[in-house]
């Protein structure tokens, strides 16, 4: 949960030094508050997308084990390949 909210706050950070750049012509700050607000809302993203998956499988574990067997027999087939 507190993940979550350091990825907003990481991107706010981003944003703020992004917009420093900008403000003082300053390419490197720009680029590395870019950098970091992307790659927080990213993670945000990926965090969130865990989440539902989570709270998907808790509800309905018959449904998880089948895309879990599906996803086992596409790779299995996938490097079972010669």
């Amino acid at each position: 949960m507190f993940d979550k909210t350091e990825d907003k706050l990481n991107e706010a950070a981003g944003t703020a030094r992004e917009l420093y750049g900008k403000h003082t012509n300053s390419p490197d700050n720009e680029l590395k508050g870019a950098a970091r607000k992307y790659a927080s809302q990213a993670s945000y993203a990926v965090r969130d997308a865990t989440d539902n998956v989570r709270d998907q499988v808790s509800t309905n574990p018959i449904a998880g084990l089948a895309v879990a067997a599906a996803v086992g027999v596409v790779f299995g087939f996938l490097l079972g390949r010669k």
